[in-house]
Formats: structure tokens, sequence, C-alpha cells
């Protein structure tokens, strides 16, 4: 979980940092610069933007690019069972031991941190489903999903996935946990009300509490070394004692062997150990009862209850009034320091415990001189051979007027206390002398230990590095999961345009082959583009032998070089031209008189659609008519312009 040391800081990313924390509260500062500026410059990339403050600029001018950033940034890439091994091991080693340990009426508490569009999540509902059973799991088991994308969570919120998300999952599991939902599969209703989402930050939040297992897998890679150490403190306190953490495979604890114990390094669980820190406990204080019943609520009565709830202090006690008289001894007292009721109303002063373990005259008269309470720790008090030792205080008793009335003197027996102290002390002079000896051949041993402290650093270091390569060979996986994910949708919908556009392109070409005349396409070169049977049919050339070739450089039975004007006007008017009847011959060498109209080509880059077919016979005649009368028509003129021209030059001759 350690990481190598990043890049030297660039001032503008920072500032970039904290204007997303200031406007709108996502705090990515504790994330690995290298991973973080990579995904930042992606988005920049796709706008264009050359630097850090440019982009900010279009931040600020732009609220809708704040979104599209974080989406960029939170790689959301997560599945069903994700790493299939692991959780094997997971329900097969670790689960049996986490139930084992929770009496059968227990609330098991699970949490899933970074949990993305929830498919973790629910992984976790469908394994203690299968362990404990639909019902127990009911009863018994709260789920709670986190993660900082809004958006994600929505997903995981609605528990809807298309059927390509449910792969992992045995056609059985999938039946028994998720309803068809139209298109996508909805996860069972019941199950769903026990899975808890929301947003929470793993770096500032206050962490759910209480909990049986903990999941936050390939998270903590995203996160500085100091965030990292942050994150597990939270997850440590979370934890109940021998509750399980479950990591992703490219993180570790390295550094929290006190506090976790390795279950399986291999599949990245731990334990976290007894004891260590914890909430603490607050008892609650009882609410006190209500006033004394009738038969005990005279003045007298009252008096006596108070003088033996006095009297029964464990603590030796004894009071003494303004004047230096005694006016209380408890029972404690009267038997550690042999006094008696007699000794009531007595000047302190002549009584031995008034000097003897502690001077206590002068002590009462500091006390209330100083309207303080006053303390002497481990007064010594001999009997014979034995001793004892007393924590004494005084406490002087104020009256209504603010002035003493009397001061109270406790005596707390210390002598166990005292005398194991004394043993202690005596110990540590004796350890310290056993030190002292072994110092030497520490000195000794220093020497060896610190060569090897030399290796194991070295060995550290490279454990450092290759961990933190590790971490960021994980990171371009997922983002290279994710860059192939949306290949994969854009490869589904260009598959979906190709389909189209071949079944488009199979229309177009069974309705031009359907027709019986020749079609011929050309574009605005007169290169052919489409040479349809009808037209193999009538002159004898096939599609492969025409197609790109130009049509007026092709040799077959129609005279092409008649059609030249007809395509050329076309072309300029785009404007339909003809019929023109020319004679021809047909592929099997008949003379045909063949109608041909031009028709301007609107698709792809212009041209015409040339309409070949063999005129029938009265066609035929009034094209031969409409010919011959065209030829007499133009001998006549050509005449009548002679005659004209001979007129007119008459006289000048």
């Amino acid at each position: 979980m350690s990481d190598a040391s990043d890049a030297e800081p660039d001032e503008e990313l920072e500032e970039l940092l904290g204007f997303l924390r200031d406007a709108r509260g996502f705090d990515f500062t504790g994330y690995k610069r290298s991973s973080l500026g990579r995904r930042i410059h992606k988005r920049m990339a796709q706008l264009g933007t050359a630097s850090y403050a440019d982009y900010r600029d279009r931040l600020e001018a732009n609220s809708a690019e704040f979104h599209i950033l974080f989406n960029t940034i939170l790689i959301n890439v997560t599945s069903m069972f994700r790493d299939p091994e692991a959780w094997l091991y997971l329900e097969r080693e670790v689960l049996p031991e986490l139930l084992s340990q929770s009496g059968p009426d227990d609330e098991i508490r699970v949490w899933s941190a970074g949990c993305a569009s929830g498919e973790e999540t629910y992984s976790l509902a469908v394994m203690f489903a299968e362990a404990l059973g639909i019902e127990e799991t009911l009863d018994r088991v709260k789920i709670y999903g986190t993660d900082v994308d809004e958006e994600a969570l929505r997903t995981a919120r609605s528990g809807l996935y298309p059927a390509k998300v449910l792969e992992p999952l045995t056609p059985e599991l999938r039946e028994r946990y998720f309803e068809p939902n139209g298109a996508r599969y909805g996860f069972r209703p019941d199950l769903r009300r026990r899975v808890i989402f929301g947003r929470h930050d793993v770096t500032q939040d206050a962490p759910i509490s209480r909990l049986d297992l903990l999941v936050c897998r390939n998270t903590l890679m995203y996160f500085n070394a100091e965030a990292q150490d942050q994150i597990v403190d939270r997850f440590h306190y979370a934890l109940k004692e021998k509750g399980f953490l479950f990591l992703g495979k490219a993180e570790m604890l390295l550094n929290d062997a006190d506090r976790f114990d390795v279950v399986s390094m291999r599949q990245r669980i731990f334990r976290r150990q007894p004891g260590g820190s914890g909430p603490p406990y607050q008892p609650t204080v009882p609410r006190a009862r209500g006033g004394f019943g009738p038969e005990i609520r005279t003045a007298a009565r009252y008096r006596q209850l108070y003088d033996l709830i006095l009297d029964s202090t464990p603590a030796p006690a004894v009071a003494v009034d303004e004047g230096g008289l005694v006016v209380l001894i408890n029972n404690s007292a009267r038997r550690q320091f042999f006094l008696s009721s007699k000794d009531l109303g007595r000047p302190f002063q002549d009584l031995e415990i008034s000097y003897r373990p502690v001077e206590l005259r002068s002590l009462i008269e500091q006390a209330a001189h100083e309207r303080r309470t006053l303390r002497v720790n481990a007064a010594e008090r001999r009997t014979g051979e034995d001793a004892q030792f007393f924590d004494v205080t005084v406490q002087p008793l104020m009256g209504p007027g603010g002035l003493p009335v009397a001061t109270n003197i406790t005596f707390t027996d210390v002598t166990v206390a005292t005398q194991l102290r004394a043993e202690i002390k005596r110990v540590r002079e004796d350890l310290e002398t056993a030190y002292e000896e072994l110092q030497s051949t520490n000195e000794e041993l220093e020497t060896t230990n610190e060569e090897l402290q030399s290796s194991i650093e070295e060995l550290e270091t490279t454990n450092e590095e290759l961990q933190s390569t590790n971490e960021e060979l994980e990171t371009t996986n997922e983002e290279l999961r994710s860059g192939n994910e949306e290949l994969e949708t854009m490869n589904e919908e260009l598959r979906i345009r190709t389909d189209e556009v071949d079944e488009a392109r199979a229309f177009l070409e069974a309705v031009v082959v359907s027709i019986a005349a020749g079609v011929v396409v050309l574009d605005v070169e007169t290169r052919v583009r489409c040479w349809n049977r009808g037209a193999a049919d009538l002159w004898g050339l096939r599609s492969d032998e025409t197609v790109g070739k130009d049509f007026f450089r092709l040799d077959f039975g129609l005279p092409v070089d008649e059609l030249r004007a007809m395509v050329q006007e076309c072309l300029d008017t785009a404007e339909r031209c003809g019929p023109v009847h020319i004679p021809s011959v047909n592929r099997i060498g008949r003379t045909i008189t063949c109608a041909v109209v031009c028709t301007p080509f609107d698709g792809h880059n212009g041209g015409v659609v040339l309409l070949m077919e063999e005129a029938t016979e009265e066609a035929a005649e009034e094209a031969t008519e409409e010919a011959a009368e065209g030829a007499a028509e133009e001998a006549a003129e050509g005449a009548t312009a002679e005659t004209a021209e001979r007129t007119a030059g008459g006289p000048g001759e």
C-alpha cells in the first residue's frame, strides 16, 4: 500500500485541484499526481486545451464540464464477482469464520467502499444469501455501498444491469437474484432493501462502524501514501475485533502488521487484531427517583438515614467544625484509627490522627484559608512492624454565606498500590542493572543489526518500488479496460450501421438487377459506376469488364459517341434528356433500335443514369420517320439558304 514519490508538483495542476475543491467540494489532493494528471490530460486533449489554466477557464465558463471531468477522473471499472479466485476464497475460507464469530441473532454489517456502479455490493448480497439463505439474510445482513461518484451511485441504486454485466453469474444465480426488466435485469426487491447506497468520501467522512467485513478493492491505489494511511486508520476504527478487510490485488498492508493479521496475502484478505482504539463507552447516568415515602419524611428519620449513609462510607472519614471540634467519625475511621463515638466533641488536636500519619492541623487551617481541597499522597502510618499508606484529602465545607463551617478529612488506603509501586521500583532498579550488563552485548550486536538493517532497507526500497510499479500497471490496466469498453461500444454501433448500409446496398442492388432494361450509371467524368444485368444481357459485357472505365471508350454494339452530346447536356443542365433512338447491334449480333434516356444522378458526387432498352417496331418506325423528316427539313433549309444567296448575289454579278 506504499507509494513511490511523485514527480515535482505542478503548480498549475495544484491550483486546478484547489479550484475543484473550492468550487464543487471534490478534494483530489490526496490522489496520486501521476494518474490524476494523466486522466485530466486525457480530457484536455479531447477538448484541444493546451494548459491547466485554459482548462480552468473552460470549467468556469461551462459548469457541465465539471461532470464530464469527474467521470473521466473516477474510473468506474467493476463487475460481478470480479477476480473470481479471490471471491471463491472469501466464500469458502473467510465467510464461515466470520459467521462463526457472531451469534445466531447478531446483525452482520458489511461495507463496500468505492462501490462504483454497485456490482460488487450486489455480489456481496448474493454471496451471503447463498451462505445463509434468503430469509436469514433478510433478517441479519445489512450491506452499505458508498462512492463519491453520484452518477455511478444512481446506477447502483437502480439495481438494473444489461445481460452482459451479469455474464460472470451462472444461469441459476442470475435467475434466482435478477428479474427481467425490459432489455435489462433488476436485482430482486426483497434483498435490495438490505443494501443501502450513499455518497461517502473515504478521505474525509466518518467511517461506518461495527463492521464484520469491509470490502475496498482497487480504490486505495489511486491515493498517495499519506492519504492511504489515513484511510487505513478509518478502516481499522470501523472494523470489529477480528473483522475482515478485503482489498484489491494491487493493494497491501505492508506497514500495519501490528493492527492487521494476514489471512491471505495472495487474495489480499486481512483480519483486525484484537485490541486497539475503538469508540469510548459512555455509561448513562440513571435518573434520580422520587422523594421518600410519607413514613420517612420526618426530620429525625431523614437525619438518621443521613448518618447511616455517612457511617457506611467505605473510606475512613473525620469531620472537624470551625472551632476545631470533632463532629463526625464514620465506622471505617473508628476501626482503622482506633476511635470511638466518645471522641465526638473532643478537640481534634487531642487525637493521634491529627498528626499521624500526617500533620493535619496545619492542612486544615490552610484549606480553610485558601478555600480549596488539599491532598497528601501515600502518607505512611506504622503500627508495630507493619506499615500502611493513605492518600489524605482535606476538603473545606462552605456554609450559606460562603465561609468555611467545617472540614472533611478522608483517608484512602493505598498500601497495596504503594507497595506495588515500591516493588516495581525495585524491579526496575534490578532491570536497570541487568540492562547495563546487557548494554555491552547490545553494542556488539548493534553492528551486526545495522548491517542487517541496511540490507532490509534496501529490500524494502525495492519492494516499495515494485509495489508502486504494480499499482501504476493496475491503474493503466483499469484505464485500458475502460477504453476497451468504449471501443466495444463504438464497434457495436459501427456494426449496426454497417448492417444497415449493407441492407440498403443489397436492396438497391436488387432493385437495379431486377430492372429488365439496361441501366448504366456514369460519374461526372463519364466513368462507369454501375452496369446492371439488363445492360449485360443487352450488350454482352459483364459488370467487371465495364465498371471504372470510360463509357465512351467501351466497344460494344451501341454507337456511344452519338450519346456524348446528350450526356454532357444532362450533366450541365441536371435535367432529363431523351429518349433518343439509335440503331445498334445487340449481344447476339441482331440489329435493333435502342432507346436511350439520360437522367441526372443525384447520388454521391453526381453523374447521370442511362436507361437503355430495345425500342418496339412502332417506336422504331416513328424514330425513322422523325429522322427522315429532320433530314428533309435540313435539306429544305439548305436549299432555301442557297437560293437566297444566289438571289442576293445576282445583281452584283
